[in-house]
């Protein structure tokens, strides 16, 4: 496996130079700024993030003033308790997408969402508060308690909310792979937890962030 400086310098020979690499990198959110984020925010992008899986991102970008207007600004104390009356008013209006599976995932979403507000003070608070060397278990805890947001969806929620992450995409695993970590898109615990490890010792190697990171070995492999 290389070290991460080496990574870095096959992303820049890739980009331009190391200035030009600089300025497509994507930073976190400090915990103290991520904590502070409201926990309708963190609904709104679960409900996007999950919407777009396998659909045309541009029609949901398109729609999606009307889907906050519909579910009531995605405030998880009220969409947890939608009833089956406040679910055949979504599947009845068009200015949303009216996807039975992925309406329903949201409710359940709002429900987890409060239920980590009453845990830990806040939704927001938990996820800052989450230490970034056991990511994958942020991962895992994603998959388990909330609805439809395992692999990537739950990985691009945390991305969009400015977590401190790395996303398993195509570029990233082909240089996971390139590199030894793994022999193939990891899914099972062993694959991942060997995925962490290779990122806690970059971080370590660098003194950048998981996103940081996730971004250069990305930009190693793509166009």
């Amino acid at each position: 496996m290389r070290d991460f400086a080496e990574i870095y310098g096959i992303a820049a020979a890739r980009k331009g130079g190391e200035a030009a690499l600089e300025d497509m990198l994507v930073r976190p959110l400090s915990k103290d700024q991520l904590a502070q984020t409201k926990d309708d925010r963190w609904l709104s992008t679960m409900a996007k993030c999950l919407f777009q899986a396998g659909f045309n991102w541009k029609v949901i970008d398109a729609k999606w003033e009307g889907f906050e207007a519909t579910f009531d600004g995605f405030e998880p104390k009220r969409v947890a308790y939608y009833d089956d009356g406040a679910l055949d008013r979504l599947l009845s209006d068009k200015r949303i997408v009216r996807n039975g599976a992925k309406i329903k995932a949201v409710i359940e979403n709002a429900a987890f969402l409060v239920d980590l507000a009453k845990e830990h003070g806040s939704a927001a608070r938990f996820f800052a508060d989450w230490p970034e060397e056991d990511y994958i278990g942020l991962l895992d805890l994603l998959g388990k308690r909330g609805s439809r947001l395992g692999g990537v969806t739950g990985q691009r929620v945390l991305r969009d909310m400015g977590k401190d992450s790395f996303i398993l995409s195509n570029d990233v695993t082909a240089r996971l792979i390139a590199e030894g970590v793994v022999d193939k898109a990891p899914s099972s615990k062993r694959d991942m937890a060997a995925v962490q490890d290779a990122f806690n010792l970059w971080r370590e190697e660098s003194g950048r962030s998981l996103t940081e990171i996730s971004r250069v070995l990305a930009m190693s492999v793509g166009a």
